[in-house]
């Protein structure tokens, strides 16, 4: 951690002593590893990218949403025209009489789960409030910070009402037909996903599903689907001594050959030099 870069305070938030502000990042580039001085909120609207958060991979598209700590470290690769906003605040600079680790996971390091998603509805209500939030924590007046707060105070509850966990999909039924498929496709790392049977179901197009989906996420569904599963087989490589048969079952491929050719194919190694670099480097 020598020479990890940080992100100061003193460069992300216009005044001194402000408790929250607003980061676009319309499109997010390509981004160094690296810590905060500070915690965020990470909403992402559109395209896809590869977010590396605390040495675990994740193929990142519209509705993702991240809790990030002061001390984690993340990192932004292989982006595809990804629109993001970052929500950046300091506990200890907020004033509110509210339990704000009740609604931000992680806060006080309990209930450490950072990924979760939003569906259209979710989104569009936190849109709304961002939009507001953006505003006000650019205003100088004596009330600015104070309402800036309250609008941040708004958007944590907002977003605990609407996350939930990536392959939830019981907590889609409400929502627009691409929430619905992004969550099914994460619910299926080890098993076959038939796109076929899931329009059957929902009663919609293949044809018009596809299309929307590339719109949405700059990728198409196979792709995407290829890259949820070699982000996990990434993880189950570093993290776990299953032998690669196992990991290629686990993460929807019947064949380790056919594996190891996909996995090299996505990330320059083989599955047993991804794990050797990996644990050479921990």
């Amino acid at each position: 951690m020598g020479n990890q870069l940080i992100l100061r305070k003193a460069d992300f938030f216009p005044r001194q002593g402000q408790a929250v502000a607003v980061a676009d990042r319309y499109p997010q580039n390509v981004f160094a590893e690296h810590t905060h001085e500070f915690y965020e909120l990470v909403l992402v609207w559109r395209g896809n990218g590869l977010h590396i958060f605390n040495d675990r991979p994740y193929r990142i598209t519209r509705g993702d949403l991240f809790y990030i700590r002061a001390e984690d470290k993340h990192s932004y690769a292989s982006v595809n025209d990804l629109v993001l906003q970052n929500i950046i605040y300091c506990p200890d600079r907020l004033t509110l009489n509210l339990d704000w680790a009740a609604h931000i996971p992680g806060l006080n390091d309990v209930d450490r789960t950072p990924h979760w998603r939003l569906g259209s509805t979710g989104m569009t209500q936190a849109r709304q409030v961002i939009t507001q939030l953006e505003q006000e924590s650019a205003k100088t007046d004596a009330l600015a910070n104070s309402m800036a707060e309250a609008l941040f105070a708004q958007l944590v509850m907002t977003l605990h009402r609407h996350r939930f966990t990536a392959d939830n999909q019981a907590a889609t039924h409400s929502e627009a037909l691409l929430d619905k498929l992004i969550t099914a496709l994460s619910g299926s790392l080890n098993r076959a996903f038939i796109l076929e049977r899931f329009c059957e179901q929902e009663q919609c197009s293949e044809r018009t599903l596809r299309q929307q989906f590339r719109t949405q996420t700059g990728m198409t569904i196979n792709n995407y689907l290829r890259q949820l599963r070699i982000c996990h087989a990434q993880y189950l490589l570093q993290h776990s001594d299953l032998m690669i048969g196992e990991v290629a079952m686990r993460c929807g491929f019947e064949d380790s050959n056919y594996f190891s050719v996909v996995f090299t194919r996505e990330t320059g190694m083989t599955p047993s030099q991804w794990r050797q670099r990996r644990n050479e480097a921990a």
